[in-house]
């Protein structure tokens, strides 16, 4: 695996980490998509990026405990992710955005949030305020009572943002966020992203390099069900300056490292 310094090594001893696994292997179907993953992370936003196939998706569905892995160790916020008894309250401090969530279409906006806020078992007092603010950070007051059914699909890809955030989770999740968003909302939820990993452990899972660089602490690229770079974006800006295939030195560096792991290098 090539390998920089990230943000998250500079963490005192003893710290304890949001996400930790070690030689996880999790499987989806008959295929072992994620194998062998060494990973640490902890407040800040953390960039997840990979070719299709790689295992990006399987591990956003450990992360949230929606698959159970068959091999290796995975704590999240100190639980051993094997313990089911310790799965439900540890659920409540998760968020989670899948890259194709249900919903049910006549579902208000509004109804939605305070659906997921129930699940999350939050204080039935909170949950009002905690959803209208969640609908307000992802800029659609002005569709808090819109059903589901009639949003445009990047509107609808931000109420998934709004149930996801709305507990204030300890750990976001969030697997391909961006699709269906104009360049503006793009630009805005780079901002939102900032803003949350500033308390959280903030994972989002994408193919939008720029993305990353602009709002995230940290990357990990995977291939193959491992791990082959992990570090701080301008460590992955810096693998272009010598080749790659892309619009801009991110790009480069992300497709330079993919070449050079095909390669064996």
């Amino acid at each position: 695996m090539i390998r920089a310094v990230s943000d998250s090594e500079l963490q005192p001893p003893g710290y304890a980490w949001s996400v930790d696994a070690a030689g996880l292997q999790v499987r989806a179907g008959k295929h072992r998509a994620v194998d062998g993953l060494d990973l640490s992370l902890g407040t800040g936003v953390h960039g997840l990026l990979g070719p299709n196939g790689a295992g990006k998706t399987t591990l956003m569905r450990a992360l949230s405990t929606v698959v159970k892995p068959d091999g290796g160790a995975l704590r999240l916020l100190g639980t051993d992710v094997r313990r089911a008894g310790d799965l439900r309250q540890l659920r409540t401090r998760l968020g989670y955005l899948p890259q194709h969530f249900g919903f049910y279409p006549k579902f208000t906006v509004r109804d939605y949030v305070e659906y997921m806020a129930w699940l999350r078992e939050m204080p039935k007092r909170s949950v009002p305020s905690a959803t209208q603010r969640a609908i307000d950070r992802v800029g659609l007051t002005g569709r808090a009572d819109s059903r589901l059914k009639s949003l445009s699909g990047g509107m609808l890809r931000r109420a998934g943002i709004a149930q996801a955030i709305v507990n204030d989770p300890a750990v976001l999740l969030l697997d391909e966020p961006t699709v269906g968003l104009d360049p503006e909302q793009r630009v805005e939820f780079r901002g939102l992203l900032r803003d949350l990993g500033a308390d959280s452990c903030v994972v989002v899972s994408t193919h939008l390099v720029e993305d990353v660089v602009a709002a995230c602490t940290d990357v990990v690229v995977m291939a193959a069900g491992s791990s082959v770079f992990q570090g701080v974006p301008s460590d992955l800006v810096r693998l272009g300056d010598h080749g790659g295939i892309g619009d801009s030195p991110a790009e480069r560096g992300y497709s330079s490292l993919l070449q050079r792991h095909r390669g064996g290098a």
